[in-house]
């Protein structure tokens, strides 16, 4: 089994927890292209197989999430799993679809976001949450991201939340988007609930549940139509055929004179798919073989 299978996570488990699982049902190495925090849930494409090669190929993708920012309350953690540190009132005027869309347009570009407190980034070795939880400061140097859309569902002023949803780079971290969109409401806030619909072309509406995976994985014909193959994940690659003899050269690691643009391909023998291969300088190195 090699390729990819996307996991509609569900809440109070961790990336981790759920690449464990699948690696005990399909018994072949699992990966993942970037966690989700416990409490959010949706889309965890898990490579299967020789399909964790695939990985420095989709780590980059750009995301799309559904969002419910809890406003009038900070949290330690900046979602609802921290402890409340700051309350404040919100003015009935910046409730109004008029002034949140106002704010959303502020956000959408390029900019440099500080990531939360209570994340993984690691400073000096040690991972942020771990100076977090000693109560220990440090220094967190702002990074590059880019905010594509932000598209507002709803608004509840009875439980003063927003739900939203924004399209947005990989490395942003959705968490400080609520807070920073809290104060320009000029009030505090905090995340409170995050799916995850998209990553890259991965969506939600593909996605299958751990335990579809556990009681269908004798089901050949069904795990085949919920699993992206290598082939169909470099489907819009360019094809190289190459003959028995090349074949065998390019197997044994035997880089190839190719006359074509650097990049990636699709290597068939015979019309069969055999795998990857990059071309960088008219040479031609296998990469991901199935």
């Amino acid at each position: 089994m090699n390729g990819i299978i996307i996991i509609n996570k569900h809440k109070g488990c961790t990336s981790h927890d759920i690449v464990y699982r699948v690696r005990r049902i399909v018994n072949t190495k699992v990966g993942h292209t970037g966690t989700l925090d416990p409490m959010a849930t949706g889309v965890l494409p898990l490579l299967i197989g020789k399909g964790t090669q695939c990985s420095k190929y989709i780590i980059n993708h750009d995301k799309i999430y559904q969002v419910k920012l809890q406003l009038g309350q900070k949290t330690e953690t900046a979602d609802s799993e921290g402890s409340v540190t700051e309350e404040k009132q919100i003015k009935e005027e910046n409730m109004t679809t008029k002034m949140i869309e106002k704010v959303f347009k502020s956000f959408i570009g390029k900019q440099e976001q500080i990531p939360p407190m209570y994340s993984a980034i690691k400073v000096k070795g040690k991972k942020l949450y771990e100076y977090a939880r000693k109560g220990q400061t440090v220094e967190i140097k702002p990074r590059q991201i880019e905010i594509y859309d932000i598209e507002l569902i709803g608004i509840d002023t009875q439980k003063k939340q927003i739900e939203f949803k924004v399209n947005c780079s990989k490395g942003t971290y959705i968490r400080s988007l609520c807070e920073d969109i809290a104060t320009k409401l000029e009030t505090v806030g905090h995340m409170c609930e995050l799916k995850r619909i998209q990553v890259g072309n991965f969506n939600i509406a593909n996605s299958i549940t751990l335990e579809e995976l556990e009681s269908q994985y004798e089901n050949k014909e069904w795990i085949k139509s919920h699993m992206i193959s290598i082939e169909e994940l470099f489907k819009e690659k360019h094809v190289i055929e190459l003959d028995d003899i090349k074949l065998k050269l390019f197997l044994n690691g035997v880089q190839l004179t190719k006359e074509e643009k650097d990049g990636i391909y699709r290597i068939y023998n015979r019309k069969q798919f055999i795998g990857i291969g990059v071309i960088k300088n008219n040479l031609l190195k296998r990469d991901i073989i199935i």
